[in-house]
């Protein structure tokens, strides 16, 4: 969405407002270890996109949960942020987590080529051999 100065107080506002709200209001057992990560308001704040980190195996329970408790969160949401209009609100599971842990473990597991020495095309250059570089000249 398009931000400016004043969205971007309005998703400041919004976001500590909806994680109170998670953490204090809402009493779901599927939404424990939920993690607020961010939230995007329209610029007429009749729309509110919500990120939510968990851990990837609860993905969907999480998601099914949300669900269910949209409808109570919004009136919550409502009544906490005294807009004028209350947001419809979208939740998002937040895979970003996921990703940069990939990434490290694939850092961390470095595959054995990667020290060997290439071309300018990429194919491996195979070391000379000390022994055979005095077998190309002749003696004569």
């Amino acid at each position: 969405m398009k931000q400016n100065q004043n969205s971007r107080r309005n998703n400041q506002i919004a976001r500590e407002k909806l994680a109170s709200i998670l953490l204090f209001e809402i009493s779901d057992p599927d939404l424990a270890l939920v993690t607020l990560t961010g939230v995007e308001v329209s610029v007429d704040k009749s729309f509110l996109r919500a990120y939510v980190s968990c851990e990837a195996s609860r993905y969907e329970e999480v998601s099914a949960a949300l669900g269910r408790a949209k409808g109570r969160i919004r009136s919550l949401l409502g009544h906490a942020l005294g807009w004028r209009v209350t947001p419809e609100i979208a939740f998002e599971i937040d895979t970003t987590t996921d990703e940069a842990e990939r990434i490290t473990r694939a850092l961390e597991n470095v595959p054995p080529t990667i020290g060997v020495e290439k071309d300018e095309f990429g194919y491996p250059v195979e070391p000379a051999d000390e022994d055979d570089e005095g077998e190309d000249e002749d003696p004569e």
